[in-house]
């Protein structure tokens, strides 16, 4: 199976994987037609409400033309929700098209209000709800009053009873008070995924300074010491010294092999993955595919039992598991992530890592590549692989041991010297 993108981009990814899913983050911008006709197709089971006016045209005691009159009006309310509700989906800044969408819709609230009587008074809770949504925040609780406000005249003005205002009046003014929270809630996640987008960007940066500060001071002394024993070997070559120059070639060449081992292990260091940024990256690619990630905290702490190699072994066995979910893990919705330690055989101490979700589970198929690599990647620090059905028989887990090395602090050494 193939690996998920490297952890340095989690939010690139996921909102490439956004662009192929049915929904979208809430307060995103629509990327396309699927994911607009599922908005819609949501937001229409709000239209529940407009049972009221179709009723009452339906009730047979308002003329023809009433009721002709009424239906368009009908039509056209309609029309401009669905397409206000479009246009925000479709548009980071929708300006002024959006006020004067909602003008319409009050106009149209108050008008039928008047014209067809009190069952039209439920217009008014979608007016609510869309001036809380099209107005700044700080506007929004005043917006939403306003419209409760003018909703309140026109049921006094059209003599409304008083089970009408306990109905329509009360959630008028608790659908737009509803709608200004989520407004507010939209604009705080907009702020942390910029803010996350930021931080990604930081540690990028940051990690290509890391390597860039290790190979400069690999190299540049290694790369100034070849320098300086090849003028010696070519002095010592022009003053006929052969054995000089041949003893100065030989320190050349353990240098290069010294700074090719160097340079291998800075950029092994570099890619090697870590527990804390593939637990991030696994949260932002599962929440993308609409799984919920449940981790314990002990996946992202200190581990001082773990060597480096141990500990990119499980970060690798958490890139997998998680890549499996995704492809993988059919009618998948919840994902957890446990670490842990186990003792065996002869007082052998493992660390665990245990990565379970709640789909359908392995089934009859064969483990694909993605799996044997890492059971051969375990193997390489002396750990394994354990995969099959979750708890109960449900879903699928894989579990990853490593060995734990026991730690001498300095302190310690010390003492015994």
């Amino acid at each position: 199976m193939s690996k998920i993108s490297p952890p340095s981009r989690p939010v690139e990814s996921a909102e490439e994987g956004q662009r192929d899913s049915y929904g979208n983050i809430p307060g995103a911008r629509v990327e396309n037609r699927r994911q607009l006709v599922v908005k819609l197709a949501w937001m229409s089971l709000w239209m529940i409400y407009l049972v009221y006016p179709v009723k009452d045209l339906a009730s047979g005691r308002h003329g023809t033309a009433a009721v002709v009159a009424g239906a368009l009006a009908l039509v056209a309310f309609l029309t401009a929700y669905v397409g206000l509700v479009a246009l925000r989906s479709t548009r980071s800044e929708s300006g002024r098209g959006s006020y004067l969408i909602v003008g319409t819709m009050v106009l149209l609230a108050v008008g039928t209000s008047f014209g067809l009587g009190q069952p039209w008074l439920t217009l008014f809770t979608y007016c609510s709800v869309c001036v809380a949504t099209v107005l700044p925040p700080r506007l929004g609780l005043p917006g939403v009053a306003g419209a409760t406000a003018l909703a309140l005249a026109v049921a006094l003005l059209v003599r409304a009873d008083a089970d009408t205002l306990a109905s329509i009046i009360l959630p008028c003014f608790l659908g737009g008070l509803a709608m200004t929270g989520l407004q507010r809630l939209i604009s705080t996640m907009r702020e942390l995924r910029e803010a996350r987008a930021t931080v990604a960007h930081l540690a990028a940066a940051e990690e290509r300074l890391r390597l860039a500060r290790d190979l400069h001071d690999l190299l540049g002394h290694s790369l100034s010491l070849i320098t300086l024993k090849s003028e010696l070997a070519g002095r010592f070559m022009d003053s006929d010294k052969p054995e000089a120059a041949r003893a100065q070639v030989a320190d050349i060449e353990k240098v290069a092999r010294q700074s090719l081992i160097d340079v291998r292990e800075a950029v092994g260091g570099y890619r090697r993955p870590t527990l804390p940024v593939e637990l991030a990256a696994a949260r932002t690619a599962l929440t993308t595919a609409q799984v919920t990630l449940e981790a314990a905290p002990s996946v992202a702490g200190e581990h001082p039992g773990l060597g480096n190699e141990e500990a990119g072994a499980l970060a690798w066995a958490l890139r997998e598991a998680v890549t499996n979910i995704i492809r993988h893990g059919t009618e998948a919705t919840s994902c957890t992530v446990t670490m842990d330690e186990t003792w065996e055989g002869e007082g052998d101490r493992y660390a665990v890592l245990e990565i379970t979700d709640n789909g359908r589970g392995p089934g009859k198929s064969a483990p694909g590549n993605g799996l044997s690599g890492l059971q051969e990647r375990l193997a390489q620090v002396g750990g394994r692989l354990e995969t099959g059905p979750g708890p109960r028989g449900k879903g699928f887990q894989l579990r990853a041991l490593v060995p734990v090395r026991t730690v001498t602090s300095p302190a310690a050494d010390s003492v015994h010297e």
